[in-house]
């Protein structure tokens, strides 16, 4: 993302009647005709099954008017489009006092079935912004606290009356306070966490793509020298022979003969372009590793802080050259000349099974905070000195490039005395060394 890119304002945040959430609405009328099912089931169960005596028609009106409200969104909207965010709300909040009228025929906060009022709510921590949860939590709590006090008897059996104690409603309530704040917040962080990984992870999937469409155009480039050659080739031979059959005073020879020297010129940058493309495919598929990482660090240097690179191992190593690991490595080493206070340390260390590439950097070092969280895309968090902590989205572009290719990374701060960060990639040998010619 580019410093204009991260400077920008941001886009004005759409009110409630024209943004769209992230439901449709047959996933709304599902839920709705889940909870039909169930009320119809367990209203038939208590009045017929164990003969409690209670409202049951009046019951079933209610029941009836969420099976009207799904019929009517069925004849009047496309069930696959996405509800606009009031309409959603308006739907949970229907539900909620829906469920509230039900429970007050049956027993009020005496029913056990009062905790399914915590459903509308996680449904919406899910898929509407937080301030509109808010407002639906606190109109389901309205709808508890009411019911606490308009309500019929809790059905029981014929002769008997149960009536439970003030305190005891009171701790129901407060129990389903707690149950409507406790899954709202996990479901929304849930939601959140989804939906930031979704993003980033499209951000990873369009640096790959620029990466390939930059090598499909070498390969375009390559095929067009080819097939434009032999025409060429045509054009130039031509061009010769009728220069050949001109008399020196003809006022065409001149013409002729920069059609010769044109065409022997396109000739010579279609070669160019074929062995551009042979010397890009023979990088393309090796390296030696310090030269890989001469190629990574060249764009940082010269930015305020000095890039030593130092290699150590067992004989000569040339590993592939991925468009992953040179983007994922020009990340990191970008992040540490930004924190640098005088040098940057790359080091790549090999044995016979494992390659390891450690950069290190001598400035303020990760804060704990920042360091327990490093790998959440769009982290932008300060050190305990104030710096600003810029290691969200691009560094996790860069453990997920680097994870596609084998590697494991590790973060970690520099041991006293020394000051600073330290990020370790490891890989098989296996998996990152070229093979041999």
């Amino acid at each position: 993302m580019s410093e204009h890119d991260a400077r920008r304002e941001p886009a004005p945040v759409p009110s409630i009647w024209t943004a769209q959430s992230r439901v449709r609405l047959r996933t709304l009328i599902l839920l709705r005709w889940l909870a039909i099912l169930g009320q119809t089931i367990a209203v038939l169960f208590v009045g017929y099954g164990i003969d409690l005596e209670f409202p049951i028609a009046t019951a079933f009106v209610v029941i009836g008017v969420s099976v009207g409200l799904n019929l009517v969104l069925i004849a009047l909207r496309r069930s696959q489009e996405l509800a606009l965010e009031w309409e959603a709300a308006a739907q949970l909040g229907f539900d909620a006092v829906q469920l509230a009228a039900l429970l007050a025929l049956t027993g009020g906060l005496q029913n056990p079935f009062v905790f399914l009022f915590i459903a509308p709510v996680a449904v919406s921590a899910t898929v509407l912004r937080p301030s509109v949860t808010a407002m639906l939590a606190a109109l389901t709590f309205i709808c508890v606290g009411v019911i606490s006090v308009w309500r019929l008897p809790l059905p029981w059996p014929e002769g008997g009356n149960l009536e439970l104690p003030p305190l005891y409603e009171l701790g129901v309530a407060a129990a389903v306070l707690v149950g409507l704040g406790f899954t709202s917040v996990y479901a929304w962080r849930v939601a959140a966490e989804e939906e930031r990984l979704n993003i980033a992870l499209a951000a990873v999937q369009a640096v790959l793509s620029r990466e390939q469409t930059l090598s499909a155009l070498g390969g375009l480039a390559a095929a067009a020298a080819h097939e434009l050659g032999t025409p060429l080739a045509t054009i130039h031979l031509v061009a010769k022979e009728m220069a050949r059959d001109l008399k020196p005073d003809d006022p065409h020879l001149e013409d002729v003969q920069l059609l010769v020297t044109q065409s022997e010129r396109c000739r010579a940058i279609l070669g160019q372009l074929s062995a551009k493309r042979e010397e890009a495919d023979m990088m393309m598929q090796r390296a030696p590793i310090r030269s890989l990482l001469e190629e990574v660090a060249d764009p940082h240097e010269g930015l305020g802080a000095e890039i030593v690179i130092r290699t150590e191992g067992e004989g000569a190593l040339d590993v592939r050259r991925m468009p992953e690991i040179v983007h994922a490595l020009g990340g990191i080493i970008e992040n540490a000349v930004g924190f640098a206070e005088t040098s940057v340390d790359v080091e790549a260390r090999w044995d016979s099974e494992t390659l390891e590439i450690t950069v290190r950097d001598d400035g303020p070092g990760f804060s704990s905070a920042v360091l327990a969280r490093l790998g959440e895309p769009y982290l932008t968090e300060r050190d305990e000195g104030g710096a600003a902590g810029g290691l969200g989205l691009g560094f996790f572009i860069s453990k997920t490039l680097l994870e596609r290719t084998g590697a494991t990374l590790t973060t970690r701060n520099r041991r006293l005395p020394a000051h600073g960060a330290t990020v370790s990639a490891r890989w098989p040998r296996s998996a990152i060394e070229a093979p041999a010619l």
